[in-house]
């Protein structure tokens, strides 16, 4: 019989609209909920509720502007409070900018490493809680290379007396055939103690005309009161940064110099000559560091280590800059590791893509990493006590003025 089950014409459920239904509830929950923290907050940082007359009062209401905020729920609309004497700062919108830039990084290098688009879309789902769709995933890459290339543009603000400079090589496709491209990089620490990531570039090597171009870019958006360039002995490098920033001092790393003569020690001697080089630096002042310098130099001779004795009389006094500084930041001025280690996070995080497909490409994703280092606990701990620098003590007669 063809009405067996008569009541299921009757009664017909239509999931997909129940779906759509509860969706529109769950969103429209979590933005009421976001929103009400929001005034909540303001209400705090004010001393007083919205419209509320009170000698506690310390700021007031300037309306709000309107803002998106992806949720596993959905897109939801936030109505962020704006105040009149204080810039409003929540934790909900600091958490959206970090997730922000962590889906930039993430669609860039997904893109870049070949994953097909179908793959993208699952796993921009799983971040962001929507599904971008094929058609968008080159448009959303693109915004995402503006916004950086806003950032490596951005305008340099305050002084900046440490710089770090470094250079790593990447594999790109050129004309057809794989070819090696340094990517130049500068992070500092500025004169309030705080690290920054300054800025990134594309050069063919790190040569002179390379150099050059970077610091005039550095220079160029205001780059200044740089009193130590900390760096490997790179000769493009320092001819650069004479002419750039010709009242900057040098300071060779010290453990890249330590290599260097390292290459010219037998394998059984690398111990005990990296305790002799060590206690170079180890040294209460510049003169003592000089005299146990000489020292070295002797004992070298004495070993029979006659190349290396050479690369210590000729270049350890690169390696003594830092002592012209405050004590407290010779620890960390002496080397370029700050750097260093943030270089070798941009290796691992481009190891997978292997040849880039053109040089922007791989600039872009370098800097999609250091803009997303830069927006974390990296930058907002003060990495160093600068008022030694800036306010040096002066010993008379025994008093400190």
């Amino acid at each position: 019989m063809s009405d067996e089950n008569p009541m299921g014409q009757v009664i017909q459920i239509d999931d997909a609209r129940i779906r759509d239904h509860l969706g529109e509830m769950v969103r429209g929950t979590v933005e009421e909920t976001l929103n009400a923290m929001l005034d909540a907050e303001a209400d705090q940082l004010c001393g007083a509720g919205r419209y509320e007359r009170s000698q506690a009062r310390q700021d007031t209401r300037a309306g709000s502007y309107e803002r998106t905020l992806q949720t596993s729920a959905g897109e939801v609309n936030l109505k962020v409070p704006k105040l009149r004497r204080q810039t409003f700062e929540t934790a909900i919108i600091e958490r959206y900018r970090r997730r922000e830039s962590s889906v930039e990084e993430a669609l860039i290098e997904m893109y870049l490493a070949g994953i097909s688009v179908r793959r993208v879309e699952d796993i921009t789902e799983a971040l962001w809680g929507t599904r971008v769709s094929p058609s968008t995933v080159s448009n959303l890459n693109k915004k995402i290379y503006a916004k950086i290339d806003a950032w490596r543009n951005r305008r340099i603000e305050g002084e900046h007396p440490y710089l770090y400079l470094d250079g790593i090589v990447m594999k790109r496709t050129w004309a057809g055939e794989v070819r090696n491209v340094s990517l130049l990089v500068a992070s500092a620490v500025n004169s309030e103690g705080f690290r920054e990531i300054l800025g990134i570039c594309e050069g063919a090597k790190e040569d002179k005309s390379g150099w050059s171009a970077f610091l005039r870019h550095l220079v160029d958006r205001g780059l200044n009161g740089v009193q130590l360039i900390i760096s490997d002995a790179c000769r493009g490098l320092m001819e650069s940064a004479v002419e750039y920033l010709p009242e900057a001092r040098w300071q060779r790393c010290m453990v890249h110099f330590y290599r260097n003569i390292f290459s010219h020690v037998p394998a059984t001697k690398v111990r005990d000559v990296s305790h002799m080089l060590k206690a170079i630096h180890a040294q209460e002042s510049r003169a003592a560091a000089d005299q146990k310098t000489r020292a070295v130099i002797e004992n070298l001779r004495a070993s029979k280590m006659s190349k290396a004795a050479d690369l210590v009389e000729q270049s350890a006094h690169e390696t003594l800059t830092y002592y012209a500084f405050p004590d407290i930041h010779w620890q960390k001025i002496r080397t370029n590791n700050p750097l260093e280690r943030i270089m070798r996070e941009i290796r691992r995080r481009t190891r997978v893509v292997g040849a880039f497909p053109d040089g922007q490409s791989c600039l872009n994703l370098a800097a999609a990493r250091l803009r997303y280092i830069a927006g974390t606990a990296w930058s907002t701990k003060r990495y160093m006590n600068m008022r030694p620098l800036y306010q040096p003590q002066i010993i008379q007669t025994g008093a400190v003025a």
